[in-house]
């Protein structure tokens, strides 16, 4: 169950730093002041590069499979049967 969480986690982490980026290049192209603008560069930069750590982590333990979808959908599967096994336990 430990990796398992592990993965659920570096999932999270992963749709939260996308949802980052997304943020930081829409609030870039909101705003008028260059100082501000600077500013969400650098948080964009940092976000871009925080994806790409979690990325490598998870490719790095098998956990994500960008590169060959027909590994990431039997990963997807299992995950999934997984967790509707748990669900049934409770």
């Amino acid at each position: 169950m430990g990796g398992l969480t592990d993965q659920v986690i570096a999932t999270d982490f992963l749709i939260s730093a996308k949802a980052a980026v997304r943020n930081y290049s829409v609030a870039n192209t909101e705003t008028a002041t260059p100082e501000l603008k600077a500013a969400l560069r650098a948080q964009l930069n940092d976000a871009i590069a925080t994806h790409e750590n979690i990325t490598n982590y998870m490719v790095a333990k098998g956990f994500y499979h960008p590169h060959n979808l027909s590994e990431q959908l039997q990963l997807d599967l299992s995950v999934g049967e997984t967790a509707i096994n748990l669900a049934q336990k409770l």
